[in-house]
């Protein structure tokens, strides 16, 4: 049995681990944009995201600096969810979802949806390119279920 100081210390090393991402995360930019202000959003984009493991639509286009929702809806019968990225990001993050299958995470550029039911994303796309959106339930990115946003200057 841990001792009142090594249960303290063990709370602030859990609590400093959770608080760092979300600080990071909140102070700086990603390479696709940054958490959106949901009273800025210029534009409104559903997202189906079907059991045929593909989102409708499967290629969006957005102007740098808009803020956008994404409003998710889930069509299917199973577990679906949206996740911004670049590939790369997605790709490791898919590979994190496969070794760790239950693992939730409530970021603020993704959303999770049980069947028939939805979610919603705010975010500001601050640089041009393109990115991505995928579903990282395992075996669904792996099965195609990914998109593409388009930002433009």
């Amino acid at each position: 049995m841990a001792t009142i100081t090594e249960h303290i210390e063990m709370k602030r090393s859990l609590l400093l681990l959770l608080a760092i991402p979300a600080f990071a995360f909140a102070h700086d930019e990603t390479p696709f944009g940054r958490p959106g202000d949901p009273n800025a959003v210029t534009r409104a984009i559903d997202v189906d995201m079907s059991d045929r493991m593909r989102f409708a639509p499967s290629e969006i286009t957005v102007k740098r600096g808009q803020t956008v929702r994404f409003r998710v809806r889930n069509s299917g019968k199973v577990q679906h969810e949206f996740v911004l990225g670049t590939m790369q990001s997605l790709k490791e993050h898919a590979e994190m979802m496969r070794r760790h299958p239950g693992m939730e995470h409530d970021d603020p550029h993704s959303t999770r949806a049980a069947p028939g039911q939805g979610g919603g994303v705010v975010w500001q796309f601050t640089n041009p390119g393109e990115f991505y959106y995928g579903c990282l339930v395992p075996g669904h990115f792996e099965a195609g279920m990914i998109g593409k946003v388009k930002v433009t200057k």
